[in-house]
């Protein structure tokens, strides 16, 4: 049921990956024919929000919730016969939340099953690098699983750099097969899903998001580089969710009702300028239509400033505006004559404000004189939406090289 929040939590890992990479070691003489440790991360992070729109009833109530991360990545690598470069990567990741509004599903009872859950997501990777024609394939699969949700997932990818490698074409087709498990408000229940963990089962239902992402990135100058990326997101089945109250005018109350087919289209551009040795900007923009009736443009500007070639201060802010969708409506002004309806606040037209900072250490003899400790990071952030939802997030990144 962290459905609530994953929107943002998504945004935050979204800026995790601004995690700096590691350099290539396709320069170096020697290429190992064996399989080789390349590198491996721990990110664990704190999350936690607060705000009076809970979609579970209504969209008043409070959206107060709490989230704690753990995952780890692994990658290794080896050269083929032809000399192709093969990477192969691991993650495991443990979520687990605490939802006061998730509790109102059932509120006659005190601290329901309902009240916190905990995610599992592991995921596997392989990519294929022709360094001499400058061609990269992959594939990968992925898992994710709570207690109310279910989802694999699978992606194809491909990349392409020009003959002098100072441009690259990259395409990403992705797929996920979820099942949701149909938890309806305790009013709502017709006796054949009541119950919790006890033994009982809920009745699932499908749905599916197809996706195909596309970018061309390209370096200007030795200062300058510039990305475009384009993607494409088909989702059908059943996309709402089952806990979700509606009231209408006349007080009575409804599960949340939703189209089974959303189209989605984002475009971004992203700028990259090094400003001499010690100063980066990166800045991106998005535009965002879907057929829901909901558009919206982000702005997203950071800066890395090296106070040492060994540590970096990076302060961030985005900015993030969004129009309402079609069937939104807050508490009790929906009717019946409503053929969709939601008073999910996610989809409600809003403005929000997400700033923070991280601070990176890489020593080359590593942190704290642990030679295979290769950087260390941490970041932090506050989120504020104009609907009155507060957040912040911490995370803390080791890498071991």
């Amino acid at each position: 049921m962290k459905k609530l929040s994953l929107s943002v939590i998504g945004m935050y890992m979204s800026i995790l990956a601004a995690f700096s990479q590691s350099s290539p070691k396709s320069d170096s003489v020697y290429k190992s024919r064996k399989l080789t440790f390349e590198e491996a991360n721990i990110v664990s992070s704190y999350y936690s929000q607060d705000g009076n729109n809970s979609a579970v009833t209504g969209g008043i109530g409070s959206e107060k919730l709490t989230d704690i991360s753990n995952s780890i990545d692994l990658k290794l690598s080896m050269y083929d016969r032809r000399m192709r470069k093969h990477s192969f990567t691991g993650e495991i990741g443990i979520d687990h939340y605490t939802s006061a509004s998730s509790d109102k599903i059932d509120p006659k009872t005190i601290s329901s099953a309902s009240h916190a859950d905990t995610r599992f997501y592991p995921s596997l990777g392989w990519t294929m690098e022709n360094e001499k024609k400058g061609t990269t394939v992959g594939a990968g699969l992925s898992f994710s699983n709570e207690f109310d949700y279910k989802s694999v997932g699978a992606n194809l990818n491909f990349a392409k750099k020009t003959k002098d490698r100072t441009g690259e074409f990259s395409a990403k087709l992705q797929a996920y097969f979820d099942q949701v498990s149909l938890i309806y408000p305790i009013e709502l229940r017709n006796g054949n899903a009541l119950g919790g963990r006890g033994g009982e089962h809920y009745a699932t239902t499908g749905r599916n998001t197809f996706s195909g992402s596309f970018s061309w990135s390209q370096i200007i100058n030795q200062r300058f580089q510039l990305s475009v990326d384009a993607e494409l997101v088909y989702q059908q089945g059943y996309l709402g969710l089952p806990f979700h109250r509606v009231y209408f005018t006349d007080n009575s109350v409804h599960v949340e009702n939703l189209p089974s087919a959303r189209l989605k289209i984002p475009l971004g551009i992203r700028a990259n300028y090094f400003i001499g040795d010690k100063f980066i900007v990166r800045s991106w923009f998005r535009n965002y239509h879907d057929d829901w009736g909901i558009s919206s443009n982000t702005f997203q500007l950071e800066t890395v400033f090296k106070v040492t070639p060994f540590f970096s201060i990076t302060p961030f802010y985005r900015f993030y505006q969004q129009t309402a969708a079609d069937y939104f409506l807050p508490y009790q002004v929906h009717t019946i004559a409503d053929t969709y309806y939601t008073s999910n606040y996610d989809l409600s037209k809003f403005n929000s404000n997400f700033y923070g900072a991280g601070f990176r250490m890489a020593p080359p003899d590593g942190v704290f004189k642990i030679h295979q400790l290769n950087a260390i990071e941490v970041r932090f952030g506050h989120y504020r939406k104009t609907t009155g939802m507060n957040s912040n997030f911490i995370s803390l990144n080791l890498k071991f090289k």
